[in-house]
């Protein structure tokens, strides 16, 4: 597992990148798939099971996601816990023991800390959900649900498809124009033409409009280590998914 230096330091949290080592899906889901499409179902649990006890977490304190690569933003605490939230590409809580997991193949795990009010926040940002403000929503449910300040905001971004890899069409090009207005440097062409997409940059660029300027990046591109991350995109629609994992620690006792 992956985790962020600076969310190391901070001993409340509780978070992780799993990569997809270590578990026990085969095939084009080897090894430690956690999503369900495709693959045995029994084989899915038991990865999950084998998370949850390497983190020392809860079962039933988990709380995911159907993903949409969408702009939905849930809070949420120990009324959703062992529920699967409709809809949702970003999940944020501010309860101790309450643990945030969504699931990846390319599309960016970003998450997002504001250690003044003990707040976190997962999001699944592909390129529908950024366009569609995703990162910016976040930010502002953050702060209208919790004050939270965007400017102590820490913000982490892992494992995703990087512009050496990501070349796109000219219809996503221009969703990427229409939601940026200065769109400089994340459509890069290429020498033979081709048009690559730079999404972690989409992903920083909005965090940095919408006030939040902590920023780590984990510089790793899924399609160029298909033998540590699932993607999508290298292994042509045929693979797993990774795990992401973040939750405020419950005080001993607690």
């Amino acid at each position: 597992m992956y985790r962020f230096d600076s969310l190391a330091q901070r001993p409340e949290v509780l978070h992780a990148i799993l990569a997809r080592t270590g578990g026990t899906s085969t095939g084009v889901f080897r090894s430690l798939n956690v999503g369900a499409v495709g693959d045995d179902p029994a084989a899915v649990r038991v990865n999950h099971s084998l998370i949850f006890r390497a983190l020392g977490i809860p079962p039933a304190r988990v709380v995911t996601a159907h993903q949409l690569h969408g702009a939905q933003v849930a809070v949420v605490g120990r009324t959703q816990e062992g529920a699967v939230v409709p809809a949702t590409d970003s999940l944020i809580t501010n309860t101790p023991g309450t643990v945030l997991m969504l699931r990846f193949a390319d599309c960016l795990p970003l998450m997002l800390y504001d250690p003044s009010r003990h707040v976190v926040a997962l999001v699944h940002a592909g390129w529908r959900g950024v366009v569609a403000q995703v990162v910016a929503n976040t930010v502002s449910a953050l702060h209208s649900s919790f004050g939270c300040r965007p400017v102590e905001m820490l913000a982490c971004l892992g494992p995703a498809i990087r512009s050496c890899c990501y070349e796109v069409r000219r219809e996503l090009a221009s969703k990427v124009e229409e939601a940026y207005a200065s769109h400089n440097g994340l459509l890069l062409t290429q020498p033979d033409g081709a048009l690559h997409f730079d999404l972690p940059a989409a992903v920083r660029r909005q965090l940095w409009l919408n006030g939040v300027h902590q920023i780590e990046d984990s510089e790793l591109c899924t399609s160029c280590h298909t033998e540590e991350f699932f993607s999508h995109r290298a292994e042509r629609g045929r693979t797993g998914r990774f795990a992401a994992v973040l939750a405020l620690r419950e005080e001993k006792g607690g």
